[in-house]
């Protein structure tokens, strides 16, 4: 038995392809019934914030460092 991929047959070269063509779909189908699953009955509302007077906040108390 040879453990390397460059030496395999044309068989094993199909099944790893086979392998890895599935595994994708299943990830691919998890992650669209996910997405589609967790959008049912949440609604997003974005809410207005209106800027009011500017304000200065100042502390005395603070020393400068320049």
């Amino acid at each position: 038995m040879n453990h390397s991929i460059y030496s395999a047959d044309r068989s094993t070269h199909l099944k790893v392809v086979v392998v890895a063509l599935v595994a994708g779909v299943a990830l691919a189908g998890f992650g669209i019934t996910a997405r589609t699953s967790s959008d049912e009955g949440l609604t997003q509302t974005a809410r207005i914030i209106k800027a009011g007077k500017p304000v200065m906040i100042t502390n005395s108390n603070a020393s400068v460092v320049r």
